[in-house]
């Protein structure tokens, strides 16, 4: 048993009947208490190795997230070395708990240079954390003087978490405000502990280390779940974008950017609720290009992307942001216009429309000249249901093919 326990229990329990009675059961619980602190920290950082390692696994994952696995692991193996010590190797265990301590700041720190995309030199780090291995075998080889041992271990984990607090603070990663402050703050509060450990224990009362290591391991707990938090944050964000570009691959059209039939169809009744209002109208615009087939067969379909990309462009300037567009074909597209007061006004966009596609088109340098058919229905005079419009806009615009193209024309029956 330590020589300090010793010499607080002879201060506390002065020689007297039953002393060494008294003596001995406090030897036992403090000797309890050690081991369970120390056994329920070992077992908690192992669970944090292996959330962390599971997590590292998942592909695309951010590379820091492995550091942090190795840096806790090694924080296990730490609390291990504590947990079996014997008496007549205390000073070799307590070397080995330095060691492997600075070995998880060295682990941490480059993590979290990986994580937060930080300027950190791992080669830097790992000189500064070989050179304070060396000073920490040379005190234990020269027998310095606990005061300075402990002081000079407890700096350089204050300096670590330090360095830590600023890469957090200035990475460039991604991170919701409330897991970055509970990070730099559960840092800052370990920074504060290590600081505080030496003039504490040595100053203030002996026995101060079992609590030492109680505060210390709740922080740390607290640091790691803040990390975990940040990496589960980054698969949240991971999600949500790839959930968008899902949903942008299917209701878009690659080619033109326009949106696609699968998403006028199935946002269509939402389209009505939002967009339209008592006594007012919609008109959907069936159009299908004129003269474009030769274009494409002759000048190849490369030139035909690239006009049908100006079609788009075009058709999107004679739209308002209420209104919506869509490539539901090779060269046929949807045009969907809402809060219409009267019916001139259909007529007014499809006429707009029109100008704008007849204009030449030159791609690579050559001309060409298209026009359009348009086939208009009209919300609720022609239907309620985007099927049934799209059906009677389609007989429209055949009907004003039939009748010589270049031009609208409103459904009738």
């Amino acid at each position: 048993m330590d020589h300090r326990l010793t010499a607080l229990l002879t201060h506390r329990y002065p020689p007297g009947p039953g002393y060494q009675q008294q003596r001995q059961q406090m030897e036992v619980q403090v000797f309890m208490l050690f081991q369970i602190v120390h056994s329920a920290g070992s077992a908690i950082y192992l669970v944090f190795f292996i959330l962390l390692l599971l997590a590292s696994r998942v592909p695309r994952t951010n590379p820091g997230c492995g550091w942090w696995a190795g840096a806790i692991f090694v924080a296990f193996i730490a609390r291990l070395t504590f947990l079996n010590v014997q008496a007549d190797d205390a000073a070799l265990a307590k070397l080995l708990y330095a060691l492997l301590s600075i070995t998880e700041k060295l682990l941490l720190l480059i993590g979290a240079a990986r994580f937060f995309g930080a300027m950190l030199s791992s080669r830097t780090l790992l000189l500064i954390t070989l050179l304070m291995q060396l000073w920490l075998l040379s005190a234990h080889i020269y027998q310095y003087s606990s005061a300075v041992y402990s002081s000079g271990l407890a700096l350089f984990n204050a300096a670590c978490l330090l360095l830590f607090i600023i890469t957090v603070w200035r990475g460039g990663a991604a991170l919701q405000s409330g897991i970055k402050l509970t990070i730099i703050l559960t840092c800052a509060l370990l920074m504060l502990h290590w600081l505080l450990f030496v003039p504490i224990s040595r100053m203030l009362y002996q026995d101060w280390r079992t609590a030492a290591f109680i505060i210390g391991t709740a922080l740390v707990v607290m640091q790691y779940t803040a990390l975990i938090a940040a990496v589960l944050s980054l698969f949240q964000q991971r999600l949500l974008e790839s959930e968008s570009k899902a949903l942008e691959l299917a209701y878009k059209d690659p080619l033109t950017g326009l949106s696609n039939k699968r998403y006028v169809d199935a946002l269509f009744g939402k389209a009505l609720q939002l967009a339209t209002r008592p006594h007012q109208f919609l008109a959907l615009y069936y159009i299908d290009l004129d003269k474009f087939k030769p274009v494409n067969d002759q000048a190849g379909h490369k030139v035909g992307d690239l006009v049908l990309k100006q079609v788009a462009q075009r058709m999107q300037t004679c739209l308002r942001s209420t209104d919506i567009c869509a490539r539901i074909g090779g060269d046929e597209f949807v045009v969907i216009a809402t809060q219409l007061e009267q019916q001139n006004q259909a007529a007014d966009i499809a006429e707009k429309i029109l100008q704008s596609l007849q204009q030449p088109y030159t791609v690579e340098g050559k001309t060409y000249q298209l026009g359009a058919s348009i086939g208009i229905s009209l919300y609720p005079n022609h239907g309620i249901a985007f099927t049934e419009l799209l059906e009677k806009a389609d007989a429209a615009m055949y009907q004003m093919k039939n009748a010589g193209r270049g031009g609208y024309r409103i459904f009738h029956n």
